[in-house]
């Protein structure tokens, strides 16, 4: 079977899906955060289009297609595949996109797909775009070589870039016509390498706001008010340093830390002596930067279970070139702060907004205001078929074991099913490896990467099924194993 289901993604997605990919990279279909007049412009409606077209294209045996669509909401697509097997697997990914952003290097545009070196460059086409591809791709190398599969359904959102606003929503609308799944994979997020396969057992959550502060109702000659009036600037600057340490980025608000589960300091511990300096390397660095020395597991869990904190913008402020001599009334920045797979968003945001808000300096008008919101997630306890699975799949299409570790994004989406769906499994896993820039400029997918993740997701279909039908393993449903 390895052999043939390789055979089959390596053709099939060089003369089928990488056409159809390309055209969707080149849609500017961008997430409704980032395109208010999203439904004027119908980049997304196009883009979508474009995936049901390729779907139905591939003529799968009983599938079924929908486009389910709500007044001032984005769509959402799902696709459901009987299968041979009462039991169900839910496969997840989404469709929109980050905005363009600058930076990209000569010869690649955000929405100009370009091949180079077996990767595809373009905004979208590993975040998230491939996800749709792969599901269905794993389904159709299945039925191409007649061997049975569970029933599937497929999900494809179209608001995961703006936290899946409109998510809940259209669960709500069809918990009646989702399978309860045995099994979630989802297909939107990262990996340490190109050489295996990975699963992320957690994710971070995040909150983001404007911090903003005022001192005067207008600018004045900066002359005449500087030792006086006291800056917007450093009234920030001194408000930053309450949450947190500027010379080590340690975020110093107690109520944001929570305990690591040991399994998930294993984990790191585990990753980081596969990647080594890896781990830090591969992002780009300028000039002779680096981060702080610490072991290897620790920027791990630095970047999965501890709360960080970065500033994504600036308001009230002219660019260089319109600079004159003035002292400005007032400096906002973008707050991002990712919280701990354990840790409320609530208690986050509360906590936040007192620290920054209490006790003005020089009683300027301070406030921070909370512009969006996404709990983080912690996996279940795994089952031993599931990490059987994903370890065999791994080793039969990548020639290594499958790999565990925490993730520093967020995928609102996976506290809404863990929520929904309490007994199921979760593989949560990626094709976003070293340099592949999701958000950034010069994103891209790594074609080799997603062809065999293509396949071990055929795999474990196809074992799951034989698993859940066989009079001697089907017990190991509700065998727990790997502890959380």
């Amino acid at each position: 079977m390895a052999n043939a289901t390789y055979e089959f993604m390596d053709k099939f997605w060089d003369t089928s899906v990488l056409p159809t990919l390309r055209k969707y990279i080149e849609i500017p279909c961008k997430s409704v955060a980032f395109d208010p007049e999203w439904e004027k412009n119908g980049h997304i409606d196009r883009a979508m289009e474009l995936i049901r077209e390729w779907c139905e294209a591939q003529n799968l045996y009983e599938m079924s297609l929908e486009i389910h669509r709500a007044p001032g909401r984005t769509p959402l697509m799902m696709i459901k595949i009987p299968g041979q097997s009462m039991h169900s697997i839910l496969l997840y990914g989404h469709m929109d996109k980050q905005p363009e952003m600058s930076g990209w290097r000569e010869g690649l545009e955000p929405w100009k797909a370009v091949m180079e070196d077996g990767r595809l460059y373009g905004r979208g086409g590993a975040d998230d775009g491939y996800a749709v591809f792969a599901a269905i791709s794993a389904i159709k190398a299945l039925q191409e070589q007649m061997l049975p599969h569970p029933q599937c359904t497929i999900l494809i959102e179209a608001s995961e870039e703006s936290g899946s606003c409109d998510l809940p929503f259209y669960m709500e609308q069809l918990k009646d016509d989702i399978p309860t799944p045995d099994l979630v994979i989802c297909l939107d997020s990262g990996a340490g390498n190109y050489d295996q396969l990975w699963a992320t057992t957690s994710l971070r959550g995040v909150v983001n706001g404007v911090l903003s502060v005022e001192v005067l109702t207008e600018g004045v000659h900066s002359g005449a008010a500087s030792g006086i009036v006291p800056s917007s600037f450093r009234i920030i600057r001194q408000l930053l340093s309450r949450i947190e340490d500027e010379n080590t980025g340690k975020v110093l608000l107690d109520s944001l830390y929570v305990d690591i589960p040991q399994t998930r300091i294993e984990e790191a511990k585990q990753v980081a002596e596969a990647l080594g300096d890896e781990v830090w390397r591969h992002f780009p660095w300028a000039g002779n930067a680096k981060p702080a020395d610490l072991p290897g597991y620790e920027w791990i869990l630095n970047r999965s279970w501890r709360p960080a904190i970065s500033y994504t913008g600036i308001g009230d402020m002219p660019a260089i070139k319109d600079a004159g001599n003035v002292l400005r009334p007032k400096t906002s920045l973008m707050l991002s702060l990712r919280i701990p797979p354990l840790l409320d968003h609530h208690v986050a945001s509360s906590a936040l907004k007192k620290a920054l808000e209490a006790d003005p300096p020089y009683g300027a008008k301070v406030s921070f205001d909370v512009q969006s919101v996404a709990d983080g997630w912690n996996a279940p306890v795994a089952t031993s078929w599931l990490l059987e699975m994903a370890n065999k799949a791994s080793e039969t299409h990548y020639g290594r074991p499958v790999m565990y570790w925490g993730e520093g994004g967020s995928i609102p989406f996976m506290y809404l099913l863990g929520e929904e769906f309490p007994r199921a499994q979760f593989l949560v896993t990626g094709v976003l490896g070293p340099h592949a820039n999701a958000h950034g400029p010069n994103e891209f997918l790594d074609i080799a990467m997603a062809k065999k993740l293509s396949c071990c997701v055929a795999d474990i279909l196809n074992h799951f099924f034989m698993m859940a039908h066989s009079p001697h393993t089907s017990a190991l449903l509700k065998s727990p194993r790997r502890g959380s």
